[in-house]
């Protein structure tokens, strides 16, 4: 996976750097969204692994079935993508493009994970926080998980913050151990 990512990263910079350039990006990862489902689609997989098509056709029948959601220049663009032999990479694409935006609004999405339901009014002092904190927009999403017993655990990007009782627990049980 990490050499597929690798192989989108020009591909993700320059899109970004297009619909930057075009005040586009709203419009370009709309497009990104469509054509990474689109591709993510086991029978658009099958075609565009058939060696009988060209590039052109390739490009041609995957941009049919994104249908009109795709400007002449997000069309070029998969016209790139056919001819280099990289389709397969538009879902790889889309996530580095979305993180590429993501950095140029200065936001980031939080996962919450919490033992019960959170009031909406402590995710929003949380979010007010972690924001003051990572200098950031924060986007809070969240979700519950009864086998934490108490507190939460915030996820976001390759940052973890475990505060719940089960990690507190485990903490407990290793030092101990040791």
């Amino acid at each position: 996976m990490a050499e597929l990512t690798t192989l989108a990263r020009p591909y993700a910079k320059a899109a970004f750097e297009y619909a930057k350039a075009a005040s586009k990006l709203q419009q370009w990862s709309e497009a990104l969204e469509v054509s990474a489902a689109v591709a993510e689609q086991d029978q658009v997989k099958k075609a565009l692994a058939a060696s009988g098509l060209s590039a052109e056709q390739k490009a041609s029948v995957f941009v049919q079935v994104c249908g009109e959601q795709l400007d002449a220049n997000f069309k070029n663009f998969i016209q790139t993508l056919a001819s280099n032999k990289r389709l397969a990479l538009i879902p790889y694409i889309k996530d580095l493009f979305a993180n590429l935006k993501a950095q140029q609004e200065k936001t980031i999405d939080v996962e919450v994970t919490a033992a019960y339901e959170l009031p909406v009014d402590l995710i929003n002092k949380l979010a007010q926080s972690l924001s003051a904190k990572l200098d950031r927009q924060v986007n809070v999403n969240g979700s519950v998980d009864k086998s934490l017993l108490g507190g939460a655990i915030i996820h976001t990007g390759d940052m973890v913050i475990d505060g719940s009782v089960r990690g507190r627990l485990a903490k407990l049980a290793e030092a101990l151990k040791s």
